[in-house]
């Protein structure tokens, strides 16, 4: 992708299962699963970096857009739980880009422009919504600031 215009989004995992019904995944766990998933696509690059919120960065050229990128991550770590149980979640795909200046100098922090999305495993992806306030937090926000991928698990 050098040399091609390019966006960058930082996925952190929300994993939200109490039940025991899935394993947590570590932090290497975790962005293995998009390193992996991933590594075919030309247009994107991913790794995993060192930041206390942060797991994974993906770096995708400019005519993917943000909820394409971020519909990926969601049907690649879907097959990664499918592949590995038989028990699934609801997984959710928050993006909201950063609007507001950086909270810190590290190159591996959000910076404005960037995608901050959260990935989220839990049993009702409807409940943990509401739970958050969704409807509530993205209203004011313009429609191409945010992006949600939802796939529950009864697919």
């Amino acid at each position: 992708m050098a040399n091609i215009a390019q966006g960058r989004m930082l996925l952190s995992h929300n994993f939200d299962i109490t039940d025991g019904s899935l394993s947590a995944l570590s932090r290497e766990e975790f962005a293995g699963i998009f390193s992996t998933g991933l590594a075919s696509n030309q247009q994107i690059q991913c790794r995993l970096i060192n930041h206390p919120h942060w797991i994974v960065e993906i770096l995708f050229a400019s005519d993917l857009s943000p909820t394409e990128v971020g519909s990926e991550c969601a049907h690649i770590l879907a097959q990664h739980r499918l592949q590995a149980t038989e028990n699934r979640a609801d997984i959710l795909i928050l993006g909201g880009i950063k609007t507001t200046p950086p909270t810190s100098p590290d190159p591996d922090a959000l910076q404005p422009g960037e995608w901050g999305v959260d990935v989220v495993e839990t049993a009702i992806g409807e409940q943990f919504l509401t739970s958050i306030n969704w409807d509530a937090t993205i209203a004011q926000k313009s429609a191409d600031s945010i992006f949600k991928v939802q796939l529950s698990s009864d697919r």
